[in-house]
This record gives structure tokens, sequence and C-alpha cells, in this order.
């Protein structure tokens, strides 16, 4: 089984609304072992909005000369394609990029699964489930925090946590539960 770990940095808010996808990082995880990656800023259709940029510290200058989203879908479809779509935070990200997809004229749907709700079942009880403290509670190193590279990395390995420590068989039930909800 493999999975595409996904993380992206947007305009904010919604994708059907208008949000634009800033930049994108996958990470091709085999459940032990990155086997791909891909990871690149996107020239957004409008402005970056002053407070994502504090947040990520990506600017305008900085996407001025990086490719639009639909000069980079192939090849992120091709990455995504047949693989189990993970992220924190999944539906997030997951509309974001099947909506710019679609926009691409890439058809594209997938099994799902969402690093906060299964840490909420195979580890219950932490104090909070955002990617920061989940990764402070676990040991896991954060490098280059609010950048898609930064987050997608530190997801890899709290995914790979969660995956040892799955011994209810928490990650099978959660992909059969996602494909009855489709």
């Amino acid at each position: 089984m493999e999975y595409a770990i996904v993380d992206i940095e947007t305009t904010g808010g919604n994708a059907a609304a208008g949000g634009s996808i800033i930049e994108i990082a996958i990470r091709v995880f085999d459940g032990e072992t990155v086997i791909e990656s891909f990871e690149s800023l996107v020239k957004p259709a409008q402005q970056i909005p002053p407070h994502i940029t504090s947040l990520t510290g990506i600017d305008e200058d900085m996407v001025q000369h990086s490719p639009a989203f639909s000069e980079i879908a192939k090849e992120v479809f091709s990455m995504l394609e047949g693989r189990i779509f993970v992220a924190h935070s999944v539906h997030f990200d997951y509309s974001f990029v099947k909506h710019h997809l679609e926009s691409a004229a890439y058809s594209y749907k997938a099994s799902r699964l969402c690093t906060i709700q299964l840490a909420r079942v195979i580890k219950p009880g932490l104090a909070s489930y955002s990617l920061g403290n989940m990764c402070g509670s676990l040991g896991i190193d954060i490098g280059n925090r609010h950048r898609a590279g930064g987050d997608v990395d530190a997801t890899v390995q709290l995914f790979q946590k969660l995956l040892q420590c799955d011994t209810e068989g928490i990650v099978p039930a959660m992909l059969e539960r996602d494909l009855t909800d489709q």
C-alpha cells in the first residue's frame, strides 16, 4: 500500500470560493520509506494576503516566477493517482488539491486518511492534536514550520509513528469507513 502524504499552503479560506494553493509538497510513502518526493511554490490566481505571508513567510516575490498550478497538475496527479491521500486535516488539503486538479482537467478521487483522526483513536488523551503540539509530544522535530515541505516531512514521521502504534487495525478500519462514505 502506498500513501501520498500531502501538505499545502494556501491564500486561505476555501478552494471553491477562489482560494489558491501557493505551495505544495508530496511525499510518496510505502509505510516505511519515502520513495518519491515533490515540492513547489505555486503562483496563485490572486494576491497573497498579509496574514498568510506573516504565517508562512511566502510573499509575492517568492511566487512571481513559480508555475501556476495548471503547469504542475500533471506531475501532482501522477504522484497522487492510485495512492491513499494522507494529510493533517485531510479535508482541507484534499478539497484544495481536488479542486485545482479538476480546474486543470484532471478527474481525481482518492481514499483519504487524516492524521488528526487517526491520532485521536490511536493516541487518545493528547492535550492538542495540532501538528506542532502532536509532534512536540511525540518527539518529532518540525523544521521550516508552516511551509509545505517542513510540515509534510513532520506529517510523514507522525504517520509512520501512528502506523507503528496501530495494533488494533485502526488504519484499515478508517480506510473502509472512508470508502463507505464516498
